[in-house]
């Protein structure tokens, strides 16, 4: 471990009359530093779909771009379980902004240099390489989380943190278009600012990484403040024991991940989950370009409301599996990923020419899909320690990038490619069945006694 990632040590606590203030303040600011900063990686994580039509204008097929896209789910889906454990033993107030810069590198190596994009084994390599630096982003965060925030606003709070998702996503599909425009002039007309999709959000998320550097702490006691659980009252368990150990990787790995059966369902749940995710956001601008007729200004249009419509369906379900089912996130995935099939059929078989129809959906599937999205992170904190809510969470993002992502990106090229858009749907339906019938299995499991029960 570099010096500089190694956590903050704890400092001499401060004076009781000043924790309060100081706790609200550093609270705000450290949830705003991780979710600005989680944003902007979401920024650079799925910029090459708004490239794709581009490239195949230049002689690339759907089934090549679709190889070289699944790499940054590839390696994503490994990273984030590897830099997982790598993070619980870090100081996020480095580790999240370093990836979000080592990204951006990526990104303007792509846009700057002809090379980096000249075949798809190139794309492949440079891709592969920015989901590898991408998951430094999610594992640091979630650290942040639960170590600011304590067990019964813990749901409420992951909620809204998460929505930096859609808010991410949701500005890169207009930020990415406007860099085509504006580097158009200076590339030439022979990519048509291609890019610019690269270059301009690239540039974004490192005014980002700075600003979250400044933003985020460590942990509470570096900041000469008590553990949360002590600054509110808000134990685990009735033995009002804190977990602050930090601990070893085969620690984490062995005695609260790797033996713990919720994590390993949840994490089956997130294949089909991410699949459905990105089976309909990476492949809206293509599809929608050659079945319904979109252009590429209304095709990132629908890209962007997919995206935002997300932030009030993370937030409603957050809400709901709290409130409406007493922390069972089962029953609220249940219901979520029923209304996602119904969708999904919707956009399906909706004729072209209905094109309100086509946007109805994709806002529906955005508004749907994001709380599972959501749930399955969430359960991965609450089923383990807070010292490796990070390799929980590394373990779900590890089924759900390498098990539902690449399958998305490159199956679905394949597929879509030999049999038609109808065989890709027929991917995506079952998809939606399957993660119904999981989250259905889940219904009655609370993560809070879990952790009771087993780690605490």
């Amino acid at each position: 471990m570099f010096s500089f990632m190694k956590p903050a040590p704890p400092i001499e606590r401060l004076p009781d009359e000043k924790i309060d203030a100081e706790y609200k303040k550093l609270r705000f600011q450290v949830f705003v530093g991780i979710f600005v900063g989680y944003a902007g990686y979401y920024l650079l994580r799925k910029n090459f779909s708004i490239a794709m039509p581009y490239l195949i204008e230049e002689g690339f097929t759907k089934s090549e771009l679709g190889l070289a896209l699944s790499a940054i789910s590839i390696a994503y889906g490994i990273s984030k379980f590897v830099m997982g454990t790598v993070s619980d033993r870090s100081n996020p107030r480095v580790f999240l902004p370093a990836g979000l810069i080592l990204s951006a590198v990526i990104s303007l190596l792509m846009g700057f240099i002809p090379f980096f994009t000249s075949s798809i084994a190139m794309m492949f390599i440079m891709l592969f390489l920015n989901g590898w630096v991408q998951g430094m982003g999610w594992p640091p965060a979630g650290r942040t989380l639960v170590h600011w925030f304590s067990v019964s606003e813990r749901g409420n709070k992951t909620a809204i943190w998460n929505i930096a998702h859609n808010v991410g996503g949701g500005v890169m599909a207009p930020l990415a278009v406007l860099g085509a425009a504006m580097f158009a002039p200076v590339f030439g007309d022979s990519k048509a600012g291609y890019e610019g999709v690269f270059i301009l959000p690239a540039l974004v998320a490192i005014i980002i990484a700075v600003v979250s550097y400044f933003f985020i702490r460590d942990t509470p006691q570096s900041a000469g403040l008590p553990p949360i659980e002590e600054y509110r009252n808000d134990y685990p368990s009735k033995l009002k024991k804190t977990f602050e150990t930090e601990l070893t990787t085969k620690e984490i790995l062995f005695n609260y991940v790797l033996n713990n059966k919720w994590v390993w369902a949840i994490a089956v749940a997130n294949i089909f989950v991410y699949f459905v995710r990105y089976g309909v956001l990476d492949w809206a601008p293509t599809y929608l370009s050659e079945e319904k007729a979109f252009n590429m200004n209304k095709s990132s249009m629908a890209y962007f409301l997919y995206e935002w419509a997300g932030i009030p369906g993370t937030l409603l379900c957050g809400w709901m599996s709290d409130k409406l089912f007493k922390g069972r996130r089962g029953p609220a995935g249940f219901v979520f990923m029923l209304g996602v099939l119904a969708a999904v059929l919707v956009y399906w078989f909706n004729p072209p020419g209905n094109a309100a129809v086509d946007m109805v959906c994709l806002i529906a599937i955005g508004f749907l899909i994001y709380g599972p999205v959501m749930l399955i992170g969430l359960q991965a904190l609450d089923f383990v320690p807070k010292k490796a809510a990070g390799t929980a969470a590394g373990l779900t993002g590890l089924f759900g990038y390498l098990g539902g992502t690449v399958t998305a990106n490159a199956l679905m090229g394949v597929v879509v490619d030999a049999s038609g858009w109808n065989a890709g749907f027929l991917l995506l339906t079952a998809s939606c069945i399957l993660s119904i019938v999981i989250f259905a299995f889940t219904w009655n499991v609370r993560g809070q006694e879990v952790v009771k029960g087993r780690h605490v």
